[in-house]
């Protein structure tokens, strides 16, 4: 090993992210060899979330058209753009035999590649095949200047030795020596703590079935029996999941109606589903129609001079009251601009008439409720941000029976919005929604926000950004519906509530102002775990907290001090000890840390903030090496 090397500990698409972007910049920057070693248990490139073997009806929510590795020209950083295939042009030239290096790919994965459509939602199995070869392709690009090597393995601890050089101890004995590390753990899991513990406890002594907070297709849910009552928590992504599995996983299979809509047909082995959240629906659809009316352009009223005002006259910046209604009215500008221009027999009100008057209003105002009432006389098709971030609020659940009709009725109008070409408006919501949260990131400096801010960015946004625009495929939402009528599936509504009865020996649920009651022997929470240091099932991130290197973000609230549970990390994503100080050579990224969040991949040609993070955190790392070859060189001149 030479005395120039990072260690990568997590080896999936960000890591090759960062490695893509390294390549990108080491002819400005690398002034030295480097040896890179990238420490990841399961498949590099890929990794845990993206790895080949897990079940094969995973799907992404993302259609193949809209996922990409490469940073490409709209990305807005100071290293060299990198063109490459999106997954499904990448997917056409697999299938073409036109790519340098064209993975071997199991059968059925080579006929979805030749099946796949730009609007097609691929298989988690596909994409991790695009991911693995993104990562091969990142390594070759950096030879000569630096090598790869990929550890099968776990690290345990990271500690500072002297001279600045890092040991990082892994599972197998290998000790690597590195200049700097990168910590890009992705999604980790925790130790069963909290409010999960007393179910888990309670679940052992009365012989009961809980599942924690996890990724759902690690769990064993061999134990669930069919038709057994099962209580569920969460019906976003991971609840979707977990139908995946427990419904089509067991057997189960799908029959098209003659009007369109499906029939679930039972195999007799699925356990029966009584699901419900806060909200009590599932996250909102993704859409199948395109932009009719004037083109988008560039962000109206959330940009970089809005944002500087507002910098130049508070010394802290306030998400919800300061933040949030310029992000909602920009939104709101491309929703009724598509909605004006693209379907004018909706509307009475010329666009540039809209636009004119809606540009000098607030969006709380009660003129701009005129305004929109006076432009779109359908009341369904007026934009409220609080009725779609609750959208059964309100709502007199009489009997049980109301609340699963209302679920249902959603669901259905949701599908009817947004799985059509007669409402492209929700692309255009969509779309908004979209920069608003990426742009974020750029606009607004993280140090600048009050602490509530920074709770109400990484809680409430992340979340209602993630309900309207991070939803399953449409067709996953025809299948809960068809799961229901056929009696495996039950809503349980808004505000679930869930507890362990000593005296039953059972969880009893209640939901939708308790309109909905249902006791089970069986307690699934369908979601990831939140993020904790404290509590990680990581052992690097355990042992860090442990020694002090690494420590949890912490806001001061008018409540007291409030964790985040997120690994606390400087501007330049190094890791802040329990000191307050940041390690020069340790960084951190990924959505377990305090930075603004961000998938690994994104849209094409959409300026994406990962890529943005991952081009400058190359460049940092190159500069770090470069620093230690200068004073490598002055030490060996001073010792001769």
């Amino acid at each position: 090993m030479s005395d120039h090397s990072l260690v990568f500990i997590g080896g999936g698409p960000r890591t090759a992210g960062v490695l893509e972007r390294l390549g990108a910049n080491a002819p400005e920057l690398l002034q030295t060899a480097v040896d890179i070693h990238v420490v990841e248990p399961f498949t590099a490139g890929s990794g845990r979330i993206w790895r080949f073997d897990q079940d094969p009806g995973l799907m992404l929510n993302s259609m193949a058209g809209d996922v990409t590795m490469f940073t490409d020209a709209s990305v807005a950083c100071a290293g060299p753009a990198v063109d490459g295939p999106d997954l499904a042009q990448w997917a056409a030239a697999l299938t073409t035999g036109i790519l340098d290096d064209a993975p071997l790919l199991h059968a059925l994965l080579a006929e979805q590649a030749a099946t796949l459509t730009r609007t097609s939602f691929p298989t988690r199995q596909l994409h991790s095949a695009y991911l693995e070869w993104f990562f091969r392709r990142a390594v070759a690009a950096l030879a000569p200047q630096a090598t790869v090597t990929v550890h099968r393995d776990t690290a345990l601890e990271v500690t500072a030795a002297e001279e600045g050089i890092h040991t990082v101890r892994l599972a197998g004995g290998t000790v690597l020596a590195a200049s700097a590390v990168v910590l890009a753990l992705g999604h980790t899991d925790a130790t069963v703590h909290g409010p999960s513990a007393h179910f888990a406890d309670f679940a052992a002594r009365h012989g009961r079935f809980h599942a924690a907070p996890a990724y759902t297709t690690d769990v064993d849910y061999s134990a669930l029996a069919p038709g057994q009552d099962v209580i569920v928590s969460g019906m976003g992504l991971a609840f979707v999941d977990l139908v995946v599995l427990l419904m089509e996983g067991r057997g189960g299979r799908f029959v098209q109606r003659d009007d369109g809509e499906l029939d679930y047909v039972p195999s007799g082995r699925e356990p029966r589903l009584w699901a419900g959240s806060r909200r009590g629906v599932p996250f909102h659809s993704k859409i199948s129609a395109t932009l009719r009316g004037t083109a988008p352009g560039a962000a109206q009223f959330f940009t970089a001079e809005a944002v500087q005002q507002l910098l130049a006259e508070h010394s802290e910046l306030d998400f919800r009251t300061q933040l949030w209604p310029l992000i909602a009215k920009d939104t709101a500008y491309a929703y009724y601009q598509e909605l004006l221009t693209g379907s004018p027999e909706r509307v009475s009100m010329d666009w540039s008439d809209f636009s004119d008057a809606l540009a000098g209003l607030d969006w709380y105002s009660p003129e701009r409720s005129t305004l929109v009432t006076s432009a779109v006389p359908d009341p369904a098709l007026h934009l409220d941000f609080e009725r779609l971030d609750h959208p059964l609020a309100g709502f007199d659940f009489g009997t049980p029976g109301s609340v699963a009709d209302a679920v249902a009725d959603y669901i259905a109008e949701d599908l009817r919005r947004r799985d059509s070409e007669q409402h492209p408006e929700t692309l255009a919501l969509f779309l908004g929604l979209l920069r608003a949260y990426m742009d974020v990131a750029s606009l607004v400096p993280a140090e600048r926000l009050s602490a509530g801010s920074h709770a109400a960015v990484h809680g409430w946004w992340h979340g209602f950004f993630s309900f309207v625009d991070s939803g399953p495929p449409p067709h996953r939402l025809r299948q809960l519906l068809a799961i229901h009528r056929a009696g495996l599936l039950e809503f349980l509504g808004p505000n679930l509530q869930v507890t362990a009865e000593e005296s039953s020996g059972l969880f009893r649920a209640t939901a939708a102002q308790g309109a909905m009651t249902v006791t089970a022997a069986a307690f699934i929470e369908a979601r990831l775990p939140a993020p904790t240091v404290a509590h990680s099932a990581n052992p690097v991130l355990a042992q860090l907290h442990r020694s002090g290197g690494g420590a949890e973000q912490h806001l001061l609230t008018a409540d007291g001090t409030v964790s985040t549970g997120k690994l606390l990390v400087s501007d330049s994503h190094q890791v802040v000890g329990s000191r307050d100080e940041a390690t020069k050579s340790l960084f951190a990224v990924g959505p377990g840390t305090s930075a603004w969040a961000s998938g690994a991949f994104a849209r094409p040609n959409s300026n994406a903030a990962p890529f943005r993070e991952n081009d400058a955190l190359a460049r940092l790392l190159l500069l770090t090496l470069t620093q230690r070859s200068t004073l490598t060189a002055i030490s060996g001149r001073t010792l001769s």
